[in-house]
């Protein structure tokens, strides 16, 4: 396990928040690179956890399913189109660099 916060990024994120949170040296994978594409939420939730990921999204589903165990890695949610692309990114750097994993563990971060 990383000392620090590592991202999945759900397939309805734009994988330019994955570009812009790399050129910042964060970890991110993307349901894409990880042939995830179309998969159910509860399968993407389960690779981000055994990844030891915090899970970015805009699907509510995810608040459902985070909200049944907290044995996940952390969900940062945003509802879709509410905030922009950068405001995403600089949130998303911002906890990379003031939480730990742990601080994150079982946690929702609402963007």
């Amino acid at each position: 396990m990383s000392n620090r916060i590592q991202f999945h990024l759900d397939e309805n994120v734009d994988p330019d928040v994955a570009l812009a949170l790399r050129r910042h040296g964060i970890n991110v994978t993307t349901a894409r690179e990880m042939g995830l594409l179309g998969q159910p939420d509860e399968v993407q939730l389960a690779f981000a956890c055994e990844q030891g990921r915090v899970i970015v999204t805009h699907d509510t589903d995810f608040l459902r399913l985070a909200s049944q165990s907290t044995s996940h890695w952390g969900v940062a949610f945003c509802q879709k189109n509410t905030r922009s692309l950068g405001e995403i990114i600089r949130s998303l750097i911002l906890i990379y660099e003031v939480l730990s994993p742990d601080e994150m563990r079982g946690w929702i971060e609402y963007l």
